[in-house]
């Protein structure tokens, strides 16, 4: 049995077999040009002609080096090639005709019709050659019955691009079947010999083939339009993939193998959000800013948005080493930006902090340092106090003494009528920063916003490993739900926030609408390609301590006024006295050294009283306060 070989062929194979093509050509043109009777005295010189042909064939093959490409991989660049190579030929056949005609015997060597004819069959032959060998190599190693079918979205050049680069992959085992474009002026036309349909036409397609896949292949897509074809996606079992960043390509060149699979942030992305960059720039150009917590997943992004601004200097604050050193070659190698400092400590260590303030003398303070993880927090109280409060109030004291113009706090939702030791811990930092505010000269803003898609620790990263080892997915309450926004849009926000702030301001994000958990791990199932109850499972394991099953922006004595910019509100709170503040934080501080938790929750609660502990061991402190 024949096997077509998989070794390249040499390139002399190539030269030999395109100069027999040329040959073949010329002769062919003499023929129909004369319709197969070619007159005597043109037949007797037919093999000179032949063979001057050559010649003239050979030096252009070796100029343009068109025998160098890899047969079975010929795509439009060869062809481009093959025609230079042809009408340079042809060119030179018409010059010396030229030459012949006006200075030596008045006559043409080679008639200038069957220069033509020839310059025609030449360039057909040798790209139908190479595109023949290219489909009989594929379809011998990857026959089209063993393909599936695959949908491309996006009509355009991006269409076009990806679907060439499926063709030209030769391991591909996928066939482009159809174009979905929401264009109503290409609907119904085809588009490289493949018909376009409306995104309407998804479930028919999807019917009547085996569609596997859908690529979306559109460069200006808006998040509604992305998350409206996924969700169709989803709803007909279709994997969904999508084109990188054109910044991303080989050599300006898409492989398939850079497609890449959608994420379950795809389905939670919302229009980009438009900031005030002249009035940001106006407050941070040329000025030191310090930033806590700048190895977390907040306090990085925080970092990257502002070198966009020309800051002075950015102090990198945190206690986490590692993450630390890779935020540093992060900086230098990826955004080549070197006016940074980084800084190791912890916030909650006052003499630490207050060397760093004399050594950088940081005009603005972005305070995103602090314990988030809600059933750690709840086990270990007196760790809460010491860093997102104690930690909190270093921060701020130190930044009143050193006269920072500007001091901005990284909040949560979780603060809002707390369940849980963390959240509570954060409220008490918010109440000193607002109290605080009345009585420094500099301005204290807090910004409160909900879960960060990808942050450390979030449910999302989670779902994503257990889906990566098989399962089962872990989900606390089939009720529960959390508010999403992603890490650098919650960021943004801090920014602009603090470009607006008078001081004193509890800021709230608008954050969209509330989303259930178990609905957001089944989508991740299907964007995985997977079969809920078949190739995975999701299991209940109870609301964890202090975990609430929904959460809260505001609490039952708050309501918000609008900012200038519509994600951005202001909460209208309830004004504390500094000194009754100080008063309550000093009697709380004093509990830190001792470690008694209930003790610590117990004042926690006595300063907010709003603060109701929910599957928890300290549900029995409110009962005492009840009675």
């Amino acid at each position: 049995m024949f096997h077509f070989p998989k070794s390249y062929t040499p390139r002399w194979v190539v030269f030999l077999i395109d100069l027999f093509i040329c040959a073949f050509s010329i002769t062919a043109a003499y023929l129909l040009r004369f319709n197969f009777l070619i007159p005597e005295e043109y037949f007797q010189n037919l093999i000179y002609i032949i063979l001057y042909v050559l010649i003239i064939r050979s030096l252009t093959f070796i100029f343009f080096k068109s025998y160098s490409g890899i047969i079975r991989y010929s795509g439009a660049k060869d062809t481009e090639r093959i025609f230079l190579v042809a009408i340079s030929g042809s060119a030179i056949f018409m010059i010396i005709n030229l030459l012949n005609f006006f200075f030596i015997n008045g006559a043409n060597i080679i008639p200038i019709s069957i220069v033509a004819i020839d310059f025609l069959l030449t360039v057909f032959l040798m790209a139908a050659f190479r595109l023949s060998t290219k489909i009989i190599y594929q379809e011998w190693y990857n026959p089209t019955k063993n393909k599936t079918d695959v949908i491309i979205y996006g009509a355009g050049q991006f269409g076009v691009v990806t679907k060439r680069a499926i063709e030209r992959d030769p391991e591909s085992k996928n066939k482009v079947m159809a174009f979905l474009d929401i264009n109503t002026s290409n609907i119904g036309k085809k588009l490289e010999g493949i018909s376009i349909y409306h995104p309407n036409n998804l479930e028919n397609l999807a019917n009547k083939n085996t569609v596997e896949k859908l690529i979306v292949a559109k460069k200006d897509i808006g998040p509604e339009e992305k998350q409206d074809i996924i969700e169709k996606c989803l709803q007909n079992n279709i994997k969904v993939l999508s084109v990188p960043d054109i910044s991303t390509w080989i050599n300006g060149e898409l492989s398939i193998k850079q497609l890449k699979e959608v994420n379950i942030e795809d389905l939670l992305e919302r229009p980009p959000i438009v900031l005030d960059i002249n009035k940001i720039k106006k407050n941070l150009l040329n000025k030191s800013i310090l930033v806590t917590g700048a190895a977390g997943s907040i306090g990085s992004e925080i970092v990257r948005q502002l070198i966009n601004f020309n800051p002075k200097k950015i102090i990198l604050f945190d206690q986490a080493e590692s993450p630390l050193y890779d935020m540093e070659l992060d900086l230098q190698e990826k955004y080549n930006f070197s006016d940074f400092e980084i800084v190791i400590g912890n916030i909650a260590d006052e003499y630490r902090v207050r060397k760093l303030f004399k050594e950088y003398k940081p005009s603005f303070v972005y305070h995103a340092a602090a314990y988030k993880h809600v059933p750690m927090m709840e086990n270990n109280p007196s760790e809460a106090l010491r860093t997102n409060i104690i930690g909190t109030k270093n921060i701020a004291d130190i930044s009143n003494e050193f006269n920072v113009e500007q001091f901005v706090m990284v909040s949560t939702d979780k603060a809002v009528n707390p369940t849980n030791v963390m959240g509570a811990s954060k409220r008490i930092a918010e109440i000193y920063i607002q109290a605080f505010n009345e009585k420094s000269k500099t301005n204290f803003i807090t910004t409160r916003f909900g879960n960060v898609l990808g942050s450390n620790g979030s449910v999302i990263l989670r779902f994503k490993k257990q889906i990566g080892s098989g399962g089962p997915i872990t989900v606390t309450h089939p009720e529960v739900t959390r508010y999403f926004m992603t890490i650098p849009e919650a960021c943004q926000l801090v920014i602009e926030a603090g470009a607006i702030s008078n001081g004193g301001e509890i800021f709230i994000f608008d954050m969209g609408k509330s989303v259930k958990i178990i609905d957001l791990a089944k989508k991740m199932i299907k964007l995985s390609g997977l079969v809920l109850g078949t190739d995975i499972q999701i299991s209940y394991t109870g609301l964890r301590p202090g975990e609430k099953l929904y959460e809260e922006l505001l609490n039952d004595m708050e309501n918000t006024m609008p900012t200038h910019h519509s994600k951005i509100m202001v909460a209208k709170v309830r004004n504390y006295d500094f000194e009754d503040v100080q008063k309550q934080f000093k009697e709380l501080i004093s509990l830190q050294k001792d470690h008694d938790n209930y003790k610590i929750v117990t004042k926690m609660k006595n300063i907010v009283p709003e603060f109701k502990s929910q599957n928890s061991i300290y549900e029995e402190l409110d009962i005492d306060t009840e009675n």
